[in-house]
């Protein structure tokens, strides 16, 4: 099995992965370093601001390894979505290809709003990325356009806060305080939320608003959709937002597990409580599969029903993509792998999209805790 750690430090970018095993990154600068050479680029991308990183003029190089499985199976397989998702998308893309040499797969990061908004409602992506469930509106723009998402989810986060390693006043934070911060006319200085805290002005980094963190972070924990305070330093890089919060003892930023585990040496992780500070638990996997901490989310893809039935591609790739989802190479990046039982839930409703039958699911999140609740409606496709 790969280390898919690395991974990590592309998250704001496309990658095609193409029958000729070459992975062609879009980007602008200079020609992208190989596998050797990743950490080394994201110190020098260190350097550069948002929309030098964000640019997107492309180019490519030698990353995918020799396939070990013939397959006559071809075509193209398009995945927008959540910056959080993608690098277990493409970590499940590269593995793909080692089997199925003849199919083109295509992964963009362009968070899960603007995945579905842009890419994946239109009929432009055969699948999104979500790291938060899809909402009213947007099953509505889809279905406008004939696209018919279906929900699975693949991973388990712990999305964390994270603050400047010298910080060393603050170690929890409660959900209430976390409002407080980042509401509307939310705290100008540390000592607005505590008196013991520094008189120094926050400075804060998170992610756009076209992100499924911002969505869930705003709705779960500040408290309500669209009560997110807006002066603050908004980005689907989340390089940038480690960045930024190593670079200010007074700044405070959110992202997902993964990356803040894979920049640990560089940041320091809050503890969270819903209300009493004697309760804070700190991000982990093992407390995001527990439920134990409370800002534990699942993490999802959704692929259009039409191209898993019309496409043999889209099919196996979704095939291909749940029976990992269970594995190690989810640990390995940095989230909570599915549990066998919902991997073979997984599996049922993929056959049951192939059979013309797809169902509806409705999901709800209590204040921390995440809760599933299911409605099935069938629909039979001709």
């Amino acid at each position: 099995m790969t280390e898919w750690g690395n991974l990590l430090l592309y998250r704001n970018h496309s990658r095609v992965f193409t029958r000729d095993r070459t992975i062609h990154y879009v980007m602008d600068g200079t020609k992208r370093p190989g596998a050797r050479g990743r950490r080394e680029f994201l110190v020098a991308a260190a350097g550069v601001g948002a929309s030098a990183v964000a640019g997107c003029i492309g180019r490519s190089y030698e990353g995918a390894r020799a396939g070990t499985d013939e397959s006559d199976l071809t075509g193209n397989v398009t995945i927008t979505g959540s910056s959080t998702v993608y690098p277990v998308t493409v970590a499940v893309a590269e593995e793909f290809q080692q089997r199925y040499a003849g199919v083109d797969v295509t992964v963009d990061s362009t968070g899960t709003g603007g995945g579905f908004k842009n890419h994946f409602c239109p009929g432009n992506s055969d699948v999104n990325g979500a790291s938060r469930p899809i909402t009213d509106g947007e099953r509505e723009n889809c279905a406008s356009n004939g696209v018919e998402p279906v929900e699975f989810e693949v991973a388990g986060d712990a999305l964390t806060v994270a603050v400047n390693e010298a910080a060393d006043w603050v170690d929890c934070v409660t959900f209430d305080e976390l409002a407080q911060i980042w509401g509307p006319d939310g705290a100008e200085q540390w000592s607005d939320v505590r008196d013991d805290w520094p008189d120094e002005p926050f400075e804060l980094y998170g992610p756009a608003s076209t992100s499924g963190t911002f969505d869930w972070f705003t709705e779960n924990v500040v408290g309500e959709a669209s009560s997110h305070r807006s002066d603050y330093e908004a980005t689907e890089d989340d390089n940038i937002i480690v960045q930024g919060v190593e670079g200010s003892p007074y700044a405070m930023g959110y992202m997902g597990y993964a990356h803040f585990e894979e920049n640990r040496d560089r940041l320091k992780g809050l503890e969270v409580a819903v209300e009493d500070r004697d309760n804070c638990t700190p991000p982990s996997l093992d407390n995001a599969r527990s439920g134990d901490y409370p800002m534990a989310r699942p993490l999802f893809v959704y692929p259009d029903a039409a191209s898993v039935r019309e496409n043999e591609q889209v099919a196996e790739f979704m095939r291909f993509y749940v029976e990992n989802s269970a594995t190690d190479l989810v640990k390995e990046i940095g989230y909570v792998p599915a549990s066998e039982e919902l991997r073979e839930e997984n599996l049922d409703k993929l056959r049951n999209i192939l059979d013309g039958t797809t169902s509806t699911e409705t999901r709800t999140a209590t204040e921390g805790t995440n809760t599933t609740e299911t409605n099935t409606t069938e629909t039979t496709t001709p």
